[in-house]
């Protein structure tokens, strides 16, 4: 069956030159986000799992066993360092990884990997020294003993004819590929290769990325043999390549498949380009862009024998020309097509004219569509593809790992999705070595080498472990954790939505207006004031405030029980203390709480929650050291109490402090707003629960962060240590022990005395952590997404020094246009790591939310993140057994928080959102039930009002009066009754 996106788009028809332009237009079009989410799936039977060197790259030896000179010992030998290269450590290949003098520690990394194949280059200047016959014993024997090992293991060798290290010899004598002998010559080195080795190999390369050997060995002179020929030579170089290759390919085909039953390709790379805009002038553009790296060899070998009508139309006399002849001879002479992908080419050595101003992208699986529709649907083997990390990176190689997810997740895509027929992935590389133009500067292996080290021990780095249990599992099969479950949370499981701060619009009512006035009806039509005269004034209502009433209109629709927001104390207490009060801010609060019970929602109330002006305090409080003074704290406490006292009547559940940003405090502002904290909790446990019978905590941003080599027991610290930092430093005071994470103070202590930084953490006395400690009634935190840290410094500018931590992004991961991450298991696994520290405490997950970019289209992101963190909040709940009672989405509308909103705002108007729906029915339905959910009978609640506690608390009087009122009732109508009969008697 095919895959349900399959369905929709269907696959490509039978592909040919120019059909390639529709991937970028289809690949626009498909659904989103579902198209963009991580498949969980394998790979067919039998797909091949592999790992690649090349022999400059890796064997060293360049003097051992009379090998000869290549055009890369001599262009690493040169004085000046190559322009755009990095200076390298060692000389160039000379060593590298010594592969050469270590056949057995290669071969064996192979059988720790648990691969099917290894692709490996033969170097032509060890087989023959001086690029012609006579062979080389010693070489020969080299590369015999690597395919016996081989053939012991069963890994399957594909075997490379010429990447890149061009005997010198041929280049002093005839001028490299720039001669026509070249085409001769390679194809007497390949017989000598087929005739040696041929029975053991059934996948052969004649050569490796023939653009840049062409390119910018022989036009730009970036890379050996460094000429600078110009475009003309670089074009007539291809051409020798193109003819060297058909020659090898017919070689075979003519005199060595009957017995040996191989198949022969070319390798060849390209990069990715995308429109900067989608007009058809820039599809075209990107065409032409392919056209001319990878087109340039690719049509003539699987198409026509000819050049892209694009170049052809564009480079007129510098294209080289083929015969007739030429062109039939070149035409099909590759078995599969060999795709090398990666960092090779894509962002280094891809030269800026060739994207036509279009934007180059890392997009694999739209490259293998383009192939597929271009080339009539060949077999694909991936022979080459990774990115890299920094020379200076060892063990933990996370950004590797998230590179190589991407590019096999989206070749699984292209084949189960897109119908392409890709048959093979192999990873670069199989150990580090000399990266060509960029030296040691970084890193591709699969092993680490300290190539200042004399054995050149092979150390596995992290995706050793990734690459292997990929191979194990033959892709990334659905788990258990992944999937949804059905089931529904438990009665009075509260269901609210965040604003921030609501819409306060003070403005009376029209009829609030005490004068009079006359409307002319016979002139003006108009209303008149009449001077001196004013009508009785009227106590002021809440249905007075038309902002009050709309708004909480817009939360009846949502069927939401609970609304969340902030007070500001900056405008309720201007001065900081009660010597001004803002009474009509607090009424109109009052008013709004109020009309929250009657509509049977319960307000959630922060007490403060930081802003960036002032950080939301009173300006003197802000000018006067804001936290880091411990007068705040009084008055901070003085707030509450008036907070408490003017609306505790209508708001049962307080939150002291929203979201405290760890990221912008001090360690002495922590401090103190950590005892502000407790000292309110206290305030309103003797003072006030007992009559109000409310709860109140603090409500925390706790984001999840994994560690980002799941295996390394490094970034495990790294991620323990960081969740202490931005969590534990609050929570563990107050839902702990009283005191700060033991982690935190052992760090402090090692850097401050390491790397002389003075960083104070200060100390509660023991008082004050009685006072704090169990200052809670519930656990309330915000979580919007998960970051990955690592060990490892690989990116200066995502580092962060003072905590030694490397911040790691997942590229597979679904991301909002603000580039946060859709990680909804990072919700569940925060939930567990609060129960794990805290025990059974109540939670309340306080808000929860995305960005989008105000197009309806996005809005899915947003019902794809509601559905599927709700569903990890269900799992936590009945699953992992956490003590959750409430979700609340962030945010209620755009106007207050722009892009994050359930409503949109726009010209004024507000308009519900399809998430806003979508949230709605998960309310109604009180999360996911299936068939076999047991239904769950909960008690109908009554609205909490306090107007209605006074006849609920006096039932008996109640009852009282209402007998007596229809007593009355009865009483009148008998005498009613019973009069007019009399009268009638009398009459």
């Amino acid at each position: 069956l095919l895959p349900p996106l399959l369905l929709l788009l269907g696959r490509p028809g039978l592909g040919a030159p120019g059909q390639g332009a529709g991937t970028w237009s289809r690949f626009a079009r498909l659904p989103y986000p579902q198209d963009q989410l991580f498949l969980h799936d394998t790979f067919p039977d039998g797909f091949l799992w592999g790992a690649g060197s090349a022999a400059y790259q890796t064997e060293g030896g360049w003097r051992q066993g009379g090998k000869g000179a290549s055009v890369w010992d001599t262009f690493a030998h040169r004085p000046a360092t190559p322009p755009g290269a990095a200076p390298p450590g060692p000389v160039g290949g000379d060593v590298a990884s010594d592969s050469y003098n270590n056949l057995f520690r290669d071969v064996e990394a192979l059988r720790r990997l648990g691969v099917s194949h290894y692709r490996f280059s033969v170097s032509w200047a060890r087989l023959l020294p001086n690029g012609t016959a006579p062979a080389n014993p010693a070489g020969l024997a080299h590369y015999g003993r690597l395919l016996a090992r081989l053939r012991e293991l069963g890994v399957e060798p594909v075997v490379t004819l010429y990447h890149w290290d061009l005997p010198q010899a041929l280049q002093d004598a005839f001028g490299g590929w720039a001669s026509p002998v070249l085409p001769r010559l390679f194809r007497d080195y390949a017989e000598l290769c087929f005739r040696h080795f041929g029975g053991q190999v059934r996948y052969w390369l004649t050569m490796d990325n023939p653009y840049v050997v062409a390119w910018h060995g022989y036009g730009t002179g970036r890379l050996p043999p460094g000429v600078r020929g110009g475009p003309r030579l670089g074009y007539l170089a291809a051409h020798h390549l193109l003819q060297a290759h058909a020659k090898v390919w017919h070689l075979y085909n003519d005199h060595f498949r009957a017995a040996q039953r191989g198949k022969v390709s070319i390798a060849l790379s390209s990069h990715w380009i995308k429109p900067q805009h989608m007009t058809e002038k820039n599809i075209k553009e990107c065409q032409k862009s392919l056209d001319f790296v990878l087109g340039w060899f690719a049509k003539p070998i699987f198409i026509d024998g000819d050049y892209p009508e694009s170049m052809r139309s564009n480079l007129s006399s510098l294209l080289p020309e083929f015969s007739e002849a030429e062109k039939k001879y070149i035409k099909g002479t590759a078995d599969f097509f060999a795709l090398s992908f990666g960092a090779t080419l894509s962002f280094q050595l891809l030269d800026s004219h060739m994207k036509f101003q279009q934007l180059e992208s890392i997009s694999l699986r739209q490259l293998l569509y383009w192939i597929n529709s271009e080339y009539n649907k060949p077999q694909i083997f991936i022979v080459e593809n990774s990115w890299f990390v920094s020379g200076t990176t060892k063990k933990d190689d996370a950004k590797y790992i998230y590179y190589l997810k991407k590019f096999i997740m989206e070749t699984l895509k292209a084949i189960r999705y897109d119908g392409v027929n890709v048959f093979g992935y192999t990873v670069w590389s199989l150990l580090d070595g000399f990266e060509w133009h960029r030296g040691y500067s970084i890193r591709r292996g699969l092993f680490y080498v300290d190539f200042q080290s004399h054995d050149k021990k092979l150390v596995p780095k992290s995706s050793v472990l990734f690459y292997q249990k990929l191979i194990e599992k033959n892709g990334f099969p659905p788990l258990p954790e992944n999937q949804p479950i059905e089931g529904i949370f438990p009665c009075g499981f509260a269901w609210g939505v965040v604003d921030n701060y609501i819409q306060v619009d003070t403005t009376p009512a029209q009829f609030l207006d005490s004068s009079v006035y006359l409307w002319d009806v016979h002139q003006t039509k108009k209303l008149i004031k009449v001077d001196g005269v004013y009508a009785s004034k009227r106590k002021r209502h809440c249905v007075d405030f038309a902002a009050i009433r709309f708004q909480i209109s817009l939360l009846q629709e949502m069927r939401v029980t609970h609304f969340h927001f902030s007070l500001k104390w900056s405008l309720i207490l201007p001065l900081g203390n009660l010597s001004l009060i803002n009474h009509t801010l607090v009424h109109y609060y009052q008013c709004f709480a109020s009309e929250l019970l009657r509509v049977n929602i319960t307000p959630v109330v922060a007490l403060w929650q930081p802003m960036i002006e002032n950080q939301e305090l009173p300006v003197s409080l802000a000018k006067y050291g804001a936290w880091e003074n411990t007068e705040t704290v009084h008055a901070f406490v003085e707030y509450a109490r008036f907070c408490f006292t003017s609306l505790g009547d209508h708001v049962k559940f307080w939150i002291t402090m929203n979201e405290p940003s760890v990221k912008n405090l001090t360690y002495t502002a922590g401090h103190n707003l950590l005892k502000a904290h407790a000292k309110v909790w206290h305030l309103y446990d003797k003072e006030f629960r007992t009559s109000q019978k409310g709860k109140i905590s603090i409500a925390l941003q706790a984001d999840w962060v994994e560690p980002a080599c799941p295996f390394s027991r490094n970034d495990q610290e790294v991620a323990d240590r960081i969740l202490e930092f931005d969590i534990g430093w609050l929570a563990e005071p107050i839902f702990g022990n009283g005191d700060y994470p033991e982690v935190m103070r052992a760090w402090l202590h090692r850097i401050n005395s390491v790397d002389l930084y003075n960083f104070h953490l200060p100390y509660f006395s023991e008082d004050e952590k009685k006072l704090i400690k169990g200052s809670f009634d519930f656990f309330a935190l915000s979580h919007y997404t998960t970051t990955l840290v690592g060990s490892e410094k690989e990116d200066a500018v995502k580092y962060d020094h003072y905590l030694e931590v490397q911040m790691i992004n997942d590229i597979t991961w679904l991301h909002s246009p603000s580039r946060a991450a859709v990680v909804p298991w990072g919700l569940r696994k925060l939930l567990k790591w609060v129960k794990s520290k805290y025990g059974d405490v109540p939670v309340y997950v306080m808000a929860n939310g995305i960005d989008d970019d105000q197009n309806m289209v996005h809005d899915k992101l947003r019902v794809y993140y509601i559905q599927n963190y709700i569903n990890e909040a269900l799992k936590a709940y009945t699953l992992d057994d956490v003590n959750l009672q409430g979700y609340f989405v962030y945010s209620f509308n755009d106007k207050t928080a722009p892009k994050y909103g359930l409503y949109s705002y726009v010209a004024n108007q507000y308009e519900p959102k399809p998430s806003l729906k979508h949230y709605r029915e998960i309310i109604g339905n009180n999360g996911f039930p299936g068939p076999e959910t047991p239904e769950l009978l909960c008690p109908e609640e009554v609205a909490s009002c306090p107007e209605c506690h006074f006849f609920r608390t006096r039932k008996s009087l109640l009852a009282f009066v209402s007998f007596i009122f229809v007593a009355f009732i009865v009483t009148i109508f008998f005498i009613t009754y019973y009069s007019k009969r009399v009268e009638r008697r009398y009459k």
